[in-house]
């Protein structure tokens, strides 16, 4: 029998986290870092942002799938209800549900803090993460030309954007994310993301 759950992250699980992020830095341009955080680096972003907004790990048979997290969009007060999302998936565990699990608890556990906008960065070309974007429900809004630099070339950042709720005239601040981490829904906003996500026999036969 496979064994999904998705948790908040902790520093427990940033080794873990880390192994699937770094080849994210190192081969491709989906991240537009150059080089891969320490792992003492890793673990402080971790115990930054979750002060504030959630960080979800998913594990496949007690191995990290994959995890996914919301980061503040911009520092001023305008922008407060407007946050980034960014999800990393293991190969093994592509094509699982893993990344769509975590984005859906995202936006559930967004909604109850009291969030209204996500963006996503994605850099171009990318269009399989432009089409899993556009399922999960978000719309291209525009494009910083010319603006990411890696590998010896210049390429366009697509920003695509998801609305969580209807847009109130007098939003009221946010709840920390560590407000509601333990609460009895939060949990079940958990767990019924973790059921959603279905491991093929190969993944099943490589855990054991």
């Amino acid at each position: 029998m496979v064994e999904v759950t998705i948790t908040p992250a902790t520093c427990e699980d940033a080794a873990e986290m880390l192994e699937i992020y770094a080849p994210y830095v190192t081969q491709t341009t989906v991240s537009s870092e150059y080089e891969a955080p320490t792992l003492q680096t890793f673990c402080q972003r971790i115990e930054t942002y979750t002060k504030t907004l959630p960080w979800l790990v998913c594990r496949i048979n007690g191995r990290v799938a994959g995890y996914g997290y919301a980061s503040p969009h911009r520092s001023r007060a305008g922008y407060q209800w407007s946050v980034e999302t960014s999800i990393y998936v293991a190969p093994d565990f592509h094509r699982q549900g893993v990344a769509a699990a975590l984005y859906r608890a995202l936006f559930s556990l967004l909604v109850r803090q009291g969030y209204y906008n996500i963006f996503v960065g994605i850099t171009s070309p990318n269009e399989r993460s432009i089409k899993f974007h556009t399922a999960m429900g978000f719309t291209i809004s525009g494009a910083y030309q010319n603006s990411m630099y890696k590998f010896g070339q210049w390429r366009d950042v697509i920003w695509m954007a998801k609305s969580l709720r209807l847009h109130e005239l007098a939003p009221v601040p946010t709840v920390p994310f560590p407000q509601i981490r333990e609460e009895a829904q939060t949990q079940a906003i958990l767990q019924a993301q973790a059921q959603t996500i279905r491991v093929d026999e190969t993944v099943r036969i490589a855990q054991h």
